[in-house]
């Protein structure tokens, strides 16, 4: 027989219900972050292209890749690198089926989110 209230039912996790947790985040932004580095790859590979075919294109490539909006690129995607590869280690390490408690996986939440804040910082500074 056909479940009658089942037009009647939240989906389950309804939104108004379910409370994102930090590592349910974290994996969000693990995914972003993999996007956006292929966003950015193709843009330095357009500009790398533009470098081959000639000087007036290079110098359009050129101007939209140091530009404010190329540099905003460029810095999101040191942090996204830095982010997707802390979250990567914090996987390998789930993989050795290690920290999987709750109170281990918020702290190497915290400890990705932290730590690619500080690292990008460190890199922008250097370079």
């Amino acid at each position: 027989m056909a479940d009658v209230n089942r037009g009647h039912r939240p989906l389950s996790p309804h939104l108004q219900v379910y409370r994102p947790q930090i590592n349910s985040v974290t994996s969000i932004f693990t995914r972003i972050t993999g996007n956006a580095l292929l966003v950015a790859s193709l843009l330095i590979v357009w500009w790398f292209l533009a470098a081959a075919t000639g000087p007036e294109y290079f110098a359009v490539a050129d101007g939209v890749v140091t530009s404010w909006f190329g540099d905003l690129v460029m810095f999101g995607s040191l942090w996204a690198m830095w982010y997707h590869l802390l979250a990567g280690l914090r996987h390998l390490y789930w993989d050795s089926g290690r920290g999987f408690d709750l109170a281990t996986s918020d702290k190497l939440a915290y400890g990705v989110i932290g730590g690619s804040l500080v690292l990008t910082l460190v890199s922008a500074i250097i370079v």
